[in-house]
């Protein structure tokens, strides 16, 4: 085993006497090539740089005299970056041009196609070009003109280049079948005008098309005697639109997927909300019945009307049953053929109850006291609607209650309403059930805007909840068969039936020309 080490410490001393020639020698012939000025220059730059460490790093030996010497390096580097770094001045890409200057090089260019042409310049012609004495004028031209909010029929012939003459023939002529001043406004007016007279004269109008009305299209055209007026009449068909629907878990999305119009179930539920409680008296599997007014075009438009009839059906039978009637276009309730009864009050506002009838610490106070009403949570400025017919007894500042409005609804009964923003009616004025008397607000002794609501009997304040208000007859016994006729009317509109194709009218049959054929028209010779 000894010997073994004796063996490789022998071998290994001759190796390292071989590595140590092979330096030595290297060393020799590194010496014997003497290095360029250049590569002496560099070697002694990196030298003094590894000894003198002037990059070290700044995170140890805070505060001596090697960490100073990098925060110097640092610094110095930083200055010559900035001092090097381009400034942030603007770039002058262009000359700025003046407006003028600017609209006459844009005239020149392609923009003006992308501006509908309306600012391109004439060239100067060449001389290759030769003025023509006079240019043929077009021998008509094709116009469409619309009728403007807030314009006239005159103003707009007058901008489509209708001389005067013909200006006062086409309006008397159109005033012949509907007023001028009725034409609504985004009416299209599909105008062609023909020759001059004369040159520099107007040109002289050959025809003009437009819609009057839903259920008419006129034409003034050019005739040897002079304009002329055509009326072409279009078949319109009044059948009304029945929509009827279960009720579910909303009653106003219920009827939005059933097809009805927003005005015709915001009509719907103020009517409803005079006769019954829209969050209490109503049940998911009630029926909805609501037909409206609905013109249909053999042109193919659509116009929707006024809500016709409301019902409301439980259990297969009808609840409520209300019929647009009278000149003013009241809802009436079919029970207006019979008795007089009691009929629960409408919502007074828009909103929630948030304070019961009764005792409550008030908020301001702080003590106990009676609440004699019922508050109303409502968005400031919401409108507060009359809950039966009265009459205002009394319209002004009324101590805590702020703005305050109360009515009389007769026999004794009578309700107020406090902390309006606003008064819309006057004491003695006489409203309708529905109607807006005032707007929500915060008057009064108030901590925010809301409605206090409250009633009166015989002087004496009573809960307002389940109020009910008597509704005598509104229909007298002349016009009682009129109703009856009426209300059976629109029961009996199928559902969807207005939305079906106007049918084709009945062709008249052609004129016999014989008289076999007008005594046997089935036989032919």
């Amino acid at each position: 085993m000894f010997k073994a080490l004796d063996q490789g410490g022998e071998e290994t001393a001759r190796v390292a006497a071989l590595s140590h020639d092979q330096v030595l020698k290297d060393a020799e012939r590194s010496a014997a090539a003497k290095p360029s000025r250049l590569a002496r220059w560099k070697r002694g730059i990196e030298r003094w740089c590894h000894d003198v460490e002037i990059a070290p790093d700044l995170a140890c030996d805070i505060g001596s005299r090697r960490w100073f010497r990098g925060l110097a390096t640092m610094l110095g580097l930083g200055a010559a970056a900035f001092a090097m770094g381009p400034d942030f001045s603007a770039v002058e890409a262009a000359t700025p041009l003046a407006n003028r200057s600017r609209d006459e090089f844009r005239s020149q260019t392609i923009s003006p196609l992308a501006f509908g042409a309306d600012s391109g310049r004439h060239m100067g012609a060449s001389p290759l070009v030769r003025p023509l004495a006079n240019v043929p004028d077009r021998p008509s031209v094709q116009l469409v003109s619309t009728l403007g909010q807030g314009d006239s029929f005159g103003r707009m012939l007058e901008r489509v280049g209708v001389g005067g003459a013909d200006l006062a023939q086409i309006t008397e002529l159109v005033s012949q079948a509907v007023p001028v001043d009725d034409l609504a406004s985004g009416t299209r007016f599909d105008i062609t005008m023909g020759r001059r007279s004369t040159p520099g004269a107007p040109r002289a109008l050959d025809s003009m098309d437009f819609r009057a009305r839903f259920d008419l299209d006129l034409s003034v055209e050019r005739r040897p005697g002079g304009l002329a007026l055509v009326r072409h009449p279009i078949r319109v068909d009044e059948t009304p639109l029945r929509i009827r629907g279960t009720v579910g878990s909303s009653l106003y999305r219920s009827a939005r997927n059933a097809g009805a119009p927003v005005g015709a179930i915001q009509s719907y539920l103020r009517a409803i909300d005079k006769y019954l409680s829209l969050e209490s008296d109503i049940a998911a599997q009630d029926q909805f019945d609501i037909v409206v007014a609905y013109k249909r075009s053999a042109k193919g438009e659509r116009e929707v009307g006024d809500l016709l009839y409301a019902g409301l059906d439980h259990g297969g039978k009808p609840r409520v049953q209300l019929l647009r009637w009278g000149k003013q276009g009241e809802m009436i309730a079919s029970s207006a053929l019979t008795q007089a009864q009691g009929a629960p009050g409408g919502m007074p506002v828009a909103g929630h109850m948030t304070s019961p009838y009764g005792k409550r610490r008030h908020p301001i106070l702080g003590f106990v006291r009676m609440h004699a009403g019922i508050d109303y949570g409502a968005r400031y400025g919401s409108p507060i609607y009359a809950v039966a017919d009265g009459v205002v007894n009394f319209a002004g500042r009324h101590g805590g209650h702020g703005n305050y409005v109360r009515l009389s609804h007769g026999g004794g009964l009578d309700t107020g309403y406090g902390h309006m923003s606003r008064i819309a009616v006057s004491r003695g004025t006489r409203v309708r059930a529905g109607q807006v008397i005032g707007y929500v607000g915060s008057t009064g002794l108030s901590t925010g805007p809301h409605l206090h609501f409250e009633a009166y009997r015989g002087g004496q304040t009573i809960n307002p909840a389940g109020l009910r208000f008597i509704a005598r007859p509104q229909i007298d016994g002349k016009e009682k068969d009129a109703f009856r006729a009426r209300l059976n009317a629109m029961l009996g509109v199928q559902p969807g039936e207005a939305l079906g194709m106007i049918a084709a009218p009945a062709e008249a049959p052609a004129d016999a020309q014989r008289e076999i054929d007008r005594l046997a028209p089935g036989v032919t010779e």
